[in-house]
Formats: structure tokens, sequence, C-alpha cells
């Protein structure tokens, strides 16, 4: 319910299970919904491509855990490197490159409290630009959802005609953070 209290916690490769399950959730729900050209209709966990990327999101990104009393509700990962399929920031950035949350937990403002987190991460790191990319077909609720969130559109662009909507947050950043911070 509204007035949940999100905890937002680093994660890493052991959130992997609950990453790939809320992945599950999502697609499950996307298909009940006759929506599945964002992620098809198969669950990621059973596809061994798509399990792979996550492993390895969630262990070369930096990864962020919310928790709603204890249970996880949403992950983000991010990285300082936007994905070969958009091009290359002329600045330093932070590239949002998972952003889910748990069905059990949607409407709970947990996607938005992992997004405004990132956003800070940005301005501790001294970092100007954040950006993300989603889908961009069906009845575009996704690219209006970052939107919401203070994204603007960028660019569109297709990657094996899947359409895809690049966004970008500007933040004022702050000072630099530590290693450990970012």
């Amino acid at each position: 319910m509204k007035g949940d209290v999100v905890e937002i916690r680093r994660g890493g490769p052991a959130d992997l299970g609950a990453l790939l399950g809320m992945l599950d959730g999502a697609v499950a729900w996307l298909s009940a919904s006759g929506r599945t050209g964002q992620w098809g209709s198969e669950p990621w966990s059973a596809d061994e491509q798509r399990s792979a990327r996550m492993a390895d999101r969630v262990r070369e990104d930096v990864v962020w855990v919310a928790e709603v009393d204890g249970a996880p509700a949403g992950v983000l990962t991010h990285s300082h490197q936007a994905p070969e399929y958009v091009p290359e920031a002329d600045e330093p950035e932070l590239y949002v490159r998972v952003l889910v949350t748990s069905r059990a937990f949607t409407g709970r403002g947990v996607g938005t409290a992992l997004l405004d987190h990132a956003r800070g991460q940005a301005r501790a790191q001294g970092v100007g630009l954040v950006r993300v990319d989603c889908y961009a077909g069906g009845d575009g609720r996704l690219v209006r959802y970052y939107e919401r969130n203070g994204f603007e559109r960028v660019r569109e662009f297709s990657v094996r005609d899947w359409p895809g909507q690049l966004l970008a947050d500007r933040v004022t950043p702050g000072p630099s953070a530590t290693a450990a911070d970012r």
C-alpha cells in the first residue's frame, strides 16, 4: 500500500534468484494481459541465455534491492557504460540497465524509489546524466512510466524488431563519492 517504507540495500549475485523471480512474474502478468511484445511469454528463468544475461548484470553492474518489510520488492542495476545498442553519451553517465518490481509490490512506489536512489548515486558520484532504455511498443505505457518519473525521450531505436526508447534525466551533480559507493 502507499506509504510503505521502502528500504534500499546494496545487492549482488546472491540476488539473482529474486531478480529472475520478479522478471518471471512480470512476463506472466504481461502475457496474461496479451502484452507479449516486450519480453515474450516464456519465463526468464527458463531461458538459459536470458538467465545468463541477468547473472552478468548482478555480477558486473551495481545492484540495488528495494525491500518492503524485509521482502525483496524491486531490483535496479546500473553501470557507467551504455549497452551497445544505444549511442554512447558524450559525458559521464549512470545507465540504468535493469529495473523491475515484484508484482506483489506494484503501485507501491518501489520503482520510483529505486530511480530516485539511482539519481542520488549519480549526484554523489559527480555525474549529471542518468539514462535508461525501455520497450517502446504496445500502448507506450512503459515509456510514459519513465516520463512520469522525470525522464525525457532522447531517441527511438530497434533491436531485432524490438522497438526501444532511450530516455534521459539531468541531475545536479554533487561532490564525488568514494569507490565503495559506486
